[in-house]
């Protein structure tokens, strides 16, 4: 497919139309680099998944006995998968102690607080954990982007996030920031079966459709996001999502690599697959595009 076409098929891209544009749909998956031509089994994938979901199941158990607190951010292109992911995270872990965090925008009250007060009530107790689907980061992404915020705002929230990250991790919080990305064919294929499907219809949002046609500003405050935020420790965790399979299986992994826990299993709890899960310029920069 030559970049002309491709173009052309981008930017005449309309999700009320009931044909997807077959150059869209064709080139979906391999879209924004990803390494896989083909997706993921489904055999393959549920029985990694029940293995991992078990894991994950011993590390609420090792952390409500301990007093741990685990705080695991989830941020990303729109349709990148977050929602899907976290629900697999939290399928079979007991609800009292696995927090999802999921804000609609802020009231006129917490406009005029201080920006990351409103999340700070939201972080665990000892032995919780937190799925934060989205974040404080909404600063550094649909903000800035969309004209929520002033410029000033956006630089003072890039200046501040390390800081304030770096005392929850000093007082003791596991923090774990994943952001999911998504080739830009696969978000617009995304996007059409959303516009298309009656049971996931209730996903799009105006802001959705403003997005579609913002593509090259989300990947410039992305970047600047990962330059300003991306710190010794709390470092970000870039994983490429355009198989739903693949990247579900790479987040399980890489939190519980990355965290310690009562009868951890080395061979189920091994890192993630470093094709679609990294961190640095190969991932942080323009792999997107």
């Amino acid at each position: 497919m030559s970049e002309q076409k491709r173009q052309k098929a981008l930017d005449n891209f309309d999700p009320a139309d009931p044909k997807l544009n077959s150059l869209i749909k064709d080139h979906a998956l391999t879209s924004g680099l990803y390494p896989y031509a083909k997706k993921m089994k489904r055999s393959a994938y549920e029985k990694q998944l029940r293995a991992l979901q078990i894991e994950l199941l011993k590390l609420q158990s090792s952390i409500a006995e301990t007093g741990e607190r685990v705080v695991i951010v989830f941020e990303g292109r729109d349709t990148a998968g977050k929602g899907g992911t976290i629900t697999r995270f939290r399928q079979h872990l007991n609800p009292r102690h696995a927090h999802l965090v999921a804000l609609t925008k802020p009231t006129d009250v917490e406009r005029g607080q201080w920006y990351f007060q409103r999340y700070i009530e939201h972080l665990p107790t000892a032995g919780d954990m937190a799925f934060f689907d989205r974040s404080w980061y909404n600063r550094a992404g649909v903000e800035p982007v969309m004209g929520f915020c002033s410029p000033q705002q956006h630089q003072l929230f890039l200046n501040e996030a390390p800081v304030f990250e770096e005392r929850l991790v000093n007082d003791g919080i596991h923090l774990i920031k994943i952001w999911l990305t998504i080739g830009r064919e696969m978000q617009l294929k995304r996007i059409h079966a959303r516009q298309h499907d009656l049971l996931k219809h209730w996903k799009i949002s105006p802001i959705d459709l403003k997005a579609i046609h913002q593509w090259e500003a989300y990947t410039d405050v992305k970047e600047q996001m990962f330059k300003a935020t991306h710190k010794p420790k709390t470092p970000w965790n870039v994983i490429l999502s355009n198989d739903k399979k693949r990247a579900r299986l790479g987040a399980l992994q890489l939190v519980l690599s990355q965290l310690e826990y009562a009868g951890k299993d080395e061979t189920v709890a091994h890192a993630p697959d470093p094709k679609i899960v990294g961190q640095g310029d190969a991932f942080f920069f323009s792999r997107d595009n």
